[in-house]
């Protein structure tokens, strides 16, 4: 598991690769730093050949695919499994053994983005959303409380306008938050760049 149990921010940084410069989709890698910019771990979307390839510039993130996520010794922890779909975007992560941690399941809202965190069983632990007023900040609540937030940060000019470059503060506001939760709020980051900032397919 990665080490965020005493941690009050993270930081999630999307790496870039070259063909992003010219308008090329490409595979999703992020590196997982503390507000020092010391390394807690890294995240990368596990390429599939040619037909992965292909899939990622006609689907975009509705596609089939996971992500890989490795703590400081470069071990994988835990895998992030998303499953294809047109429509209520779904993240389900497990451990490298397989066993469930939980789920990030997007839910129906008109003027605003919204989804829940659930447990291994399905159950919602936490509701998030993003106020129409503050696009790049999900707020994370658990019975009426705010125990999270993830907020995209600007990236610079530059890389807003040409690449899928982006970088998130993850807070994790409330100390009692579990080493479970708290894996869940990192991975929807994961969730939120690819579900509301990655270019998507026909783009």
């Amino acid at each position: 598991m990665l080490a965020l149990v005493d941690r009050k921010n993270v930081f999630v940084r999307q790496v870039h690769e070259l063909g992003e410069w010219v308008g090329f989709e490409t595979r999703n890698k992020y590196q997982i730093q503390d507000d020092k910019g010391i390394d807690l771990g890294f995240a990368a979307e596990q390429q599939k050949g040619l037909l992965g390839l292909i899939l990622r510039q006609l689907l975009g993130h509705w596609r089939t695919f996971d992500i890989y996520i490795y703590d400081q010794a470069r071990q994988n922890v835990l895998i992030a499994h998303h499953p294809f779909r047109f429509f209520f975007q779904r993240l389900e992560i497990r451990t490298k053994e397989g066993n469930p941690l939980g789920a990030i399941q997007q839910r129906f809202a008109f003027f605003h983005k919204r989804f829940d965190v659930e447990n291994a069983k399905g159950q919602v632990l936490l509701e998030v959303a993003s106020p129409i007023w503050k696009i790049w900040t999900f707020q994370f609540r658990k019975k009426d409380r705010q125990v999270a937030q993830v907020t995209k940060k600007w990236s610079g000019l530059l890389a807003e306008a040409l690449t899928d470059k982006d970088n998130f503060l993850v807070e994790f506001q409330d100390a009692g938050l579990t080493a479970e939760e708290r894996v869940l709020v990192l991975s929807a980051a994961l969730f939120i760049d690819l579900q509301y900032f990655e270019r998507k397919a026909g783009k």
